[in-house]
């Protein structure tokens, strides 16, 4: 009887550990039979691609063969064996001007360089001679000579009437991935920046497309697939894309490449006067005029030609302060920097008229604006 009852309890427990180890077996055993059966999942059908979306997939198809990448070498002297080598200094973007082969990017691209190549979308790669240059306007032109299949180049849109958030469209070669397109808004206008070498770029188009080193010189264009700027710079404190880049507007580069194109600089246009700003607040503050003080006319220049006057000297300290600009063109003037912003719209040979206040008078005179001096 016990003998029976050992073997019944011997059994259970046999049974009772086959069927705990068939239960811990059973998600395998599934697995198996599962990846025997396995096959392609069906695909759900997208369905046609948005409206936005078409138009996108189209500019940049359109527009990606006007764009360029720009790779930089620099001459170094081996301090030992006094050879000179060419080393890699850097890459940029920039994009096909005209059908003669001139390619525009930025001046910082190319700065220092001692050789410059250009490679189109197509893989073509060509020696690139440099132009001519705007340091102050961070604008260079570049030459290609391609004797066939010429890439067609970028249409040219206006930025004087741009609105804060329109679309934009950066194309260019964000840390060497060539042909990255980016998407954002006009996120603000007419902003300023300090460049290393002190010069100040004005009237910039401020967007939040993605601008990365290497973007530089590359396009920003409207939904039209219309050139609207040149993307120029970013703000950020690592160095990368944190949502604020800055592009020089098309209407500055629809006046400045030209000039580079047939002069291989750019001639700043001038009053042919002398002003001071720090000199000008001091003299505001003691007389109470309104608008800038000319310090002196350039001799041979529009301005003395057209009788305006500096200011007077005495030996006793006194002065007389000689004529105050009021206006330029019907727009009021309190500082050089003011002067200067209105006189980038012109070139050189333009015509002004000029409002001056000479000795509580109002007087206008029209002046023909002339290059700087250097």
């Amino acid at each position: 009887m016990e003998d029976r009852f050992i073997r019944r309890l011997f059994a259970a427990s046999f049974l009772l550990m086959a069927l705990m180890l068939f239960w811990q077996t059973l998600p395998w055993i599934e697995e198996l039979i599962v990846a025997r059966q396995a096959q392609p999942r069906p695909v759900t059908p997208r369905g046609d691609l948005s409206e936005e979306e078409k138009a996108t997939i189209e500019l940049f198809e359109r527009t990606k063969d006007s764009v360029v990448f720009i790779a930089t070498t620099q001459a170094v002297i081996d301090p030992w064996s006094r050879n000179i080598y060419n080393i890699p200094k850097g890459t940029g973007s920039g994009f096909v001007w005209d059908r003669a082969g001139h390619i525009v990017t930025n001046y910082h691209v190319i700065a220092g360089a001692s050789e410059a190549r250009v490679r189109l979308s197509d893989g073509r790669d060509y020696h690139a001679v440099l132009i001519g240059a705007s340091p102050r306007h961070d604008l260079a032109v570049l030459r290609i000579n391609v004797p066939v299949r010429r890439p067609q180049p970028v249409m040219i849109g206006t930025s004087h009437d741009l609105k804060v958030g329109q679309k934009t469209f950066a194309i260019g070669n964000p840390f060497g991935l060539d042909w990255t397109l980016t998407t954002g808004i006009v996120s603000a206008l007419d902003r300023s920046m300090t460049e290393r070498n002190g010069a100040v770029i004005r009237q910039l188009i401020q967007t939040d497309a993605a601008i990365n080193p290497g973007n530089s010189g590359g396009p920003l264009l409207d939904s039209a697939g219309r050139l609207i700027g040149v993307n120029t710079a970013i703000f950020s404190p690592s160095g990368a894309y944190a949502g604020i880049g800055f592009a020089i507007p098309v209407d500055t580069v629809n006046r400045i490449v030209p000039q580079l194109i047939a002069k291989g600089k750019y001639l700043e246009p001038s009053l042919g006067i002398e002003t001071d700003d720090r000199i000008n607040r001091l003299a505001r503050a003691r007389l109470g005029f309104d608008g800038v003080m000319i310090l002196r006319t350039i001799p041979g220049s529009s301005a003395e030609k057209a009788g305006l006057r500096g200011i007077t000297l005495y030996p006793d300290g006194s002065f007389d302060p000689g004529d105050i600009i009021v206006t330029i063109d019907r727009v009021p003037v309190h500082s050089k920097r003011e002067i200067d912003e209105i006189l980038e719209k012109h070139d050189v040979g333009d015509r002004v008229t000029v409002e001056i206040s000479r000795n509580g008078r109002l007087l206008k005179k029209e002046l023909i604006l002339e290059p700087a001096q250097e």
